[in-house]
């Protein structure tokens, strides 16, 4: 079966002038092309498109989901990792329903709202209580007190730079890179610096870094929780390996 890119820009949601600037890229190549220049889709069109959405969702640009499709990965192996980032993401947003769901009750019966419970969901608080039994409730309150200060341009920013730190450590483990390799360690770099830049954490205060950023890596790859924002147990285990070889240096 196949379809024509009209059909597909309705149905994935996206337009004729950007399905062909994927095929201009080399993304998005049609099964065929008719006389008359029309662009015609079959099902593995279909399952490419799905990943470049996703790849955009998870905020690569073109040039880097380019090398993330060229790379010698099954396609089933791609999706378990795609499937696996949303679902984290329904996650969050089930509790950002929930969350505003009770919010919008409350204000309607006119009772007390719940202040721990009206945020779930919506920032890093949520792991309250796992930083404080990790690194001590100053830690978590030094940290929370940074975030809070912050102006909702500057959480953008930082919570942009995070998820294009994931996404970058999930197209590197997608390619099967070594720790070891250049790309890794820089990544790496780009880590250390970013843990670096939350108060509180051993990281920023000078404390044991090795130590702090080992810990870290067997968490990332012990808990499918944190794993997930690096493409799940492979990518996480990449980021520990890699890590363990930056501060060991």
């Amino acid at each position: 079966m196949e379809w024509s890119i009209q059909q597909i820009a309705k149905l994935s949601g996206t337009t004729s002038r950007t399905l062909r600037h994927y095929g201009d890229l080399g993304l998005l190549t049609p099964a065929r092309t008719g006389t008359n220049g029309y662009r015609y889709y079959d099902d593995d069109n279909l399952v490419t498109l799905q990943r470049i959405l996703l790849l955009r969702e998870m905020g690569l640009g073109l040039d880097d989901i380019g090398g993330v499709l060229a790379r010698d990965v099954s396609e089933a192996k791609a999706l378990e990792s795609h499937l696996e980032w949303l679902r984290q993401e329904q996650d969050r947003i089930a509790r950002q329903i929930a969350a505003v769901t009770t919010t919008l009750h409350a204000r309607k019966e006119g009772v007390p709202l719940v202040a721990e419970n009206i945020f779930d969901g919506f920032d890093h608080t949520q792991y309250k209580e796992e930083v404080e039994e990790r690194w001590g409730a100053d830690a978590y309150r030094r940290s929370d007190k940074w975030w809070r200060a912050m102006s909702d341009a500057e959480k953008q920013q930082w919570q942009a730079a995070t998820k294009q730190l994931g996404a970058d450590w999930t197209a590197a483990a997608e390619r099967g890179i070594d720790p070891s390799s250049t790309e890794a360690q820089e990544l790496a770099a780009r880590h250390v610096a970013w843990l670096t830049s939350i108060p509180g954490t051993p990281a920023a205060d000078g404390g044991d870094i090795a130590g702090y950023v080992r810990g870290l890596g067997e968490m990332y790859v012990a808990d499918p929780r944190f794993g997930a924002n690096y493409g799940g147990t492979t990518g996480a285990e990449l980021v520990r390996d890699a890590l363990a070889i930056y501060v060991s240096a």
